[in-house]
């Protein structure tokens, strides 16, 4: 056989395989699916915003909807709180509310820095008493969002930080808890200096540990990954 012969007898077959596409198509009524099921977000999630900056500075955006449901973030937010921490080490934490309270919350720092913390409370969880924790500052923009099911925290690294955070519950105080900050069976390495103790209120000095705590919250068939850094 030719090559002429060979190709012209290639191009017919591609054709009748087109064709045949073509035909199932239509007699079905759909396209062939993929039916490999999508991988699962981590629950926590570290989010970095897009900023667009010129000579007079930056401009971003810091939540929009159509965008968090791409990452599988898809509550509403019904609360905004602002803290404002004075002194550097000081410590927030380990917080979360109970259901039907149960908060999502997307985390940022807009002065300073902070080391920021989420630590697996769900109950039947693989990752059940884990954690994960980054960096967030006004300078890199980075929020951190935690869903319910998570205990929340963070240290401050300098003076006088600001930290603002959404949630998806209102503040209910019947169903305020937390995880002590430093419970050994969890062993955050919090970023503090040897010696120094952190500044804490005497709520979170009271804080029960992981192993005393009946957890509330459902595990959903997502395991805690490390963050995408």
């Amino acid at each position: 056989m030719t090559s002429d012969a060979a190709q012209r007898r290639a191009a017919c077959a591609s054709r009748w395989t087109m064709c045949s596409h073509e035909f199932a198509h239509a007699l079905h009524g759909r396209c062939k699916v993929d039916r490999t099921p999508p991988a699962m977000p981590s629950p926590v999630q570290l989010i970095h915003p897009t900023r667009h900056g010129d000579a007079r500075g930056w401009f971003t955006e810091t939540y929009n909807a159509e965008r968090f449901a791409k990452l599988g973030i898809v509550c509403t937010f019904m609360q905004d709180n602002h803290s404002l921490s004075a002194q550097p080490h000081t410590l927030r934490g380990l917080h979360f509310q109970t259901p039907p309270h149960a908060q999502d919350k997307l985390v940022r720092c807009i002065r300073g820095r902070i080391f920021d913390v989420a630590v697996d409370v769900r109950n039947g969880s693989p990752t059940f008493g884990r954690w994960v924790g980054t960096e967030l500052s006004a300078e890199n923009g980075d929020q951190l969002f935690i869903p319910a099911g998570f205990a929340h925290g963070f240290v401050t690294l300098e003076p006088q930080c600001e930290v603002v955070y959404k949630c998806s519950a209102l503040y209910a105080p019947e169903h305020d808890g937390g995880i002590i900050w430093d419970d050994p069976d969890i062993a955050i390495a919090w970023p503090i200096p040897v010696g120094a103790a952190p500044e804490l209120s005497a709520k979170d000095q009271r804080l029960p540990r992981l192993a005393s705590f009946e957890s509330p919250f459902d595990y959903d068939g997502r395991p805690l990954e490390p963050l995408d850094q």
